[in-house]
């Protein structure tokens, strides 16, 4: 006969509650935990009982504890993928091409998803999100633009409900922030550039808004193909000998604004090494 299953701590079960809402994005990075005195009652429990689940998060290294500051939400779960890599796409801008394939590749995946799950409160922050995008490209400030970029597409990332895929989306983010503020600062120099980039974010806005998972697939996919090739064109611009590595990964032939109303499926393909087709550029 099977033994009888230990009963759980009191404070795993109140650190358990406190990491799925870490997990779950809402408590974030830099959030201060509400004073013990109030946890205690949310959770009915004494605040020894919660000392000791807030020291487990500790160790864990998911809270950090100031004598007088309160406990705050650390950046453990982003800062451990994104940190081996900043220094490398700093020394290798190569990487920025990769970067964009994986955004096309995990953003495609976000939008579809949100679209299908989204809650009312979801659309709500994607919406200010929005809002503070549009406000950000009308300024013309590289910084404030950049910001509301990433806290546009975070807003996508959370409306998901896939910890895992909101979690390294929000870890990508924060590691491409050097790299989508110096994009943004190169798109600007292309006329109707910033009309185009707040078109494509409307129209992600709205097939999300609108329930349509395949269309906000779609139209996020197509924002980082227009991102791609633009910015090769750029590239190229400077370039006076040889093929760079855009360049032979890039089409060169097509108009940008196309990008806006070609379907997914009749975008030119990669090859991979063994000469079949692969996935969409």
């Amino acid at each position: 006969m099977a033994g009888k299953q230990p009963t759980p701590r009191l404070s795993d079960a109140i650190a358990s509650s406190l990491e799925q809402r870490i997990l779950d994005g809402s408590l974030k990075p830099g959030d201060r935990l509400p004073p013990e005195r109030e946890l205690a009652v949310e959770f009915g429990v004494s605040r020894p009982s919660l000392r000791e689940a807030i020291q487990k998060l500790a160790s864990k290294g998911m809270v950090k504890s100031r004598q007088g500051g309160g406990t705050t939400i650390t950046d453990r779960l982003d800062a451990s993928f994104s940190d081996p890599w900043s220094d490398l796409l700093g020394s290798h801008p190569d990487l920025r091409e990769d970067m964009l394939e994986f955004r096309r590749l995990l953003e495609g995946q976000a939008a579809a998803w949100a679209a299908e799950r989204a809650t009312e409160a979801d659309l709500s922050r994607l919406e200010t999100a929005f809002a503070t995008l549009r406000d950000a490209f009308a300024s013309g400030d590289a910084d404030q633009r950049s910001a509301a970029d990433i806290a546009f597409h975070q807003a996508i990332g959370d409306a998901t409900h896939n910890v895992l895929l909101g979690r390294l989306s929000a870890a990508l983010l924060r590691l491409m922030h050097d790299s989508i503020r110096l994009n943004l600062g190169e798109l600007k120099a292309i006329p109707a550039a910033n009309a185009l980039l707040m078109s494509q974010h409307e129209v992600i806005r709205q097939a999300i808004v609108e329930r349509k998972p395949q269309a906000a697939r779609g139209a996020a996919e197509t924002h980082i193909d227009f991102v791609r090739e633009t910015l090769a064109r750029v590239q190229l611009g400077r370039e006076s000998r040889g093929g760079s590595r855009e360049q032979n990964r890039l089409p060169n032939s097509q108009r940008l604004d196309s990008r806006l109303s070609t379907p997914n499926s009749q975008l030119p393909t990669k090859r991979n090494p063994h000469g079949t087709p692969g996935y969409p550029l």
